[in-house]
């Protein structure tokens, strides 16, 4: 079984998604399944059937968060350092295409916890996977939604 880096925060959101799952919509489906075995034929009954479906749904999830967070390597980035990119770094980048354009700042964390607009990438995307390894200064051909750009790599933190 293969390990999948992550931070201590997408970790705890796991945990927690797991546990709001556990404590709040499992109960409630169970709930809603009662209630609607109160009204009758169950084979005629749409109320029961959906939250039959729902509480399958809710299943899977558990059983996909159990796994996630069984097989996570947890790894802090306020616990490295060095100038070099790597899992955890937190890099900014400006593009030299772009004359006008601003630094980007991006932390490289796991998969299932990157979201763009909050400068989280995961270490599989396109970007990710161009700047690790590099260290500041260097230029990286990096390929986006709006096709090739290169960009320099400007600092190189670890928070």
């Amino acid at each position: 079984m293969s390990t999948a880096p992550m931070t201590p925060r997408g970790h705890a959101r796991l945990h927690e998604m797991l546990r709001h799952l556990r404590e709040v919509e499992r109960p409630q489906n169970v709930r809603d399944i009662e209630e609607a075995r109160a009204h009758g034929d169950l084979r005629e009954n749409a109320e029961y059937h959906a939250a039959k479906d729902r509480q399958g749904h809710i299943d899977g999830q558990m059983k996909h968060l159990e796994s996630l967070i069984s097989t996570a390597q947890v790894i802090d980035p306020a616990t490295l350092s060095g100038d070099r990119v790597i899992f955890g770094a937190t890099v900014e980048v400006l593009d030299v295409d772009d004359e006008s354009a601003e630094p980007m700042t991006y932390q490289i964390v796991g998969e299932h916890e990157s979201d763009l607009t909050k400068g989280l990438i995961s270490y599989a995307s396109p970007i990710a996977k161009a700047l690790i390894g590099k260290v500041v200064g260097d230029e990286v051909a990096v390929h986006t939604p709006r096709g090739r750009r290169t960009v320099v790599i400007e600092a190189v933190r670890f928070q």
